[in-house]
């Protein structure tokens, strides 16, 4: 058989499919054109009494645009803009639904945005794209996606700098989260913060750069939100006890209570343990933070260390010394208890940028890194639900008692 010989199977479909892209094509350019022409007609009726000194219509079409290509879902369809001229120069058009510049739809810029952030490489693109949009698709160079993350740099900066007056996050989550830089020695750690507003939803609130976990930088990370408008202090604050955060939430925010992530906490311990303990020692804590009343949580909180203080004293002392804000969930509506017992919502968001790191061996840059975490997370804000029982945030924010989980009674305040 000789190798310049190729040989293909035909698809009996395929004439039919062409077909049918076809006429999608020609129906989609049609109606668009449609769309424009009566956007142009409501233009020109809106201002036609305004006359120029002769008599004469002042806004009036004037041809057409040069065609232009735009990409969309179905593949690349060409369009002509009419042209609308203001004799007197005091008007002017501009389509809202072909911006001028405009070669990608939304759901397009949405498709390349989520495949080179899931994990396609920048060079795999056209070969990716044109499997879902057609071999005539046209602006899928990788040169593309070197703009497209300039963009998102911009974005990132301006999402950086937004106000968040009249914002009350009633929870926050703090994490700071390390990731490999190709081109740099140090691992750049993104402190994150995540919180739930007064209705229940949950939000990104901040991704900083920072120098580390320490006190300075989520100092400056506070700091920063205060001055953007947080002004009022959350009513608490969930996170891994290792962080820097807690002292600089103590000078920023100290009316805040605070709660060490159990599953933080739980992996510290047993790194401390032999392997042949842990399954009977995660059992055990899990029955802590899983108990019903924190008289309950307490006791097996000293079983545990009366069981393995003597053969694991380093495990119990790093359980020992965040007794006094391990516990503190307690205090709050127990509907919310599974949401503030970790931060998992953190955790669970950054899964995903992890893996996206991992496919491309880590990012070029620190604030390449930046702004992929930050698309990243925005595009899995889209998704997340509200608090289990988030009816019950108003009662924490106008400060009722809580107390094993239930709402403190009066005659029980006056015990």
């Amino acid at each position: 058989m000789r190798k310049d010989l190729i040989f293909k199977t035909i698809d009996p479909s395929e004439p039919f499919r062409s077909a049918l892209e076809q006429t999608l094509k020609e129906g989609a350019r049609q109606l668009l054109r449609q769309a424009i022409e009566n956007e142009v007609q409501e233009f020109l009726d809106q201002f036609a009494e305004v006359k120029t000194e002769g008599g004469q219509r002042s806004v009036v079409r004037n041809g057409y645009l040069p065609e232009r290509s735009v990409l969309t879902g179905i593949g690349p369809i060409s369009l002509k803009q009419p042209r609308v001229r203001d004799k007197e120069k005091k008007h002017s058009f501009t389509s809202a639904i072909l911006p001028p510049y405009m070669r990608r739809t939304p759901s397009v810029e949405a498709v390349v945005s989520a495949l080179y952030l899931k994990g396609i490489s920048t060079s795999s693109f056209p070969e990716a794209l044109e499997a879902l949009l057609g071999e005539n698709a046209k602006g899928l160079s990788p040169t593309n996606i070197v703009r497209l993350k300039a963009e998102w740099e911009v974005e990132y900066k301006e999402w950086g700098k937004r106000s968040l007056s009249g914002k009350h996050y009633v929870y926050v989550w703090a994490d700071g989260i390390y990731f490999n830089v190709r081109l740099e020695e140090d691992r750049p750690c993104l402190l994150v913060i995540i919180g739930a507003l007064g209705d229940g939803t949950k939000e990104i609130v901040g991704i900083y750069d920072g120098h580390r976990e320490s006190k300075i930088s989520w100092a400056e990370v506070l700091s920063d939100l205060k001055r953007r408008g947080m002004s009022i202090a959350p009513s608490l604050a969930i996170g891994d006890g290792a962080l820097g955060f807690w002292s600089a939430l103590e000078e920023v925010f100290p009316e805040t209570r605070t709660q060490r992530c159990w599953v933080h906490k739980t992996a510290n311990v047993l790194d401390k343990m032999s392997k042949s303990s842990q399954s009977h020692a995660k059992a055990m804590i899990h029955e802590m933070y899983s108990a019903e009343t924190k008289e309950s949580a307490l006791k097996a909180f000293d079983a545990f260390l009366s069981l393995y203080e003597a053969k694991y004293p380093k495990a119990c002392e790093c359980l020992k010394k965040d007794k006094a804000v391990l516990f503190t969930f307690y205090d709050f509506p127990a509907a919310h208890w599974q949401h503030i017992r970790t931060s998992n919502p953190i955790e669970s968001t950054f899964a995903t940028v992890r893996h996206r790191t991992r496919q491309t061996k880590g990012c070029g840059s620190r604030m390449a890194t930046l702004t992929m975490v930050f698309k990243l997370a925005t595009s899995a804000q889209k998704h997340w639900r509200k608090l289990r029982g988030y009816q019950l945030i108003e009662k924490v924010i106008k400060g009722v008692q809580f107390k094993n989980g239930e709402e403190v009674k009066e005659q029980e305040e006056v015990a």
